[in-house]
């Protein structure tokens, strides 16, 4: 999709902090607001999907405590449509970090085996 002529991407961090200042129980719907609401001022078009992963994403918590600030791809087709998808890094990334949680697991129960066995 980013090959396509007349299509244009761009990677934001938005700042969802002063969601806190909405009633508890309507945050998560304020949040998804300020998503639209940011799309919108910075890709100068009123048509916003939400991607429902997103969606999923913030309301991931529930209602009350949606995220402080969330990493998107914006982008906008030939014909003014804007879409907004969560950000996922390479592949090579996460792995990473899930791998070193293994290790780190499997180090603290064998420091504890040798301490029960000296």
């Amino acid at each position: 999709m980013g090959s396509e002529e007349g299509v244009e991407e761009r990677v934001y961090t938005i700042n969802l902090s002063k969601v806190v200042l909405a009633p508890d129980n309507r945050r998560s719907k304020r949040a998804i607001n300020m998503i639209r609401e940011f799309a919108t001022r910075h890709m100068k078009s009123e048509e916003v999907i939400i991607d429902e992963e997103l969606n999923e994403l913030v309301w991931a918590r529930g209602i009350r405590s949606p995220p402080r600030k969330i990493r998107v791809i914006i982008s906008k087709d030939a014909s003014g449509v804007v879409r907004v998808k969560p950000y996922k890094q390479e592949g090579d990334a996460g792995k990473n970090v899930e791998e070193g949680s293994k290790e780190k697991g499997s180090s603290t129960t064998d420091e504890k085996s040798s301490k029960t066995e000296g």
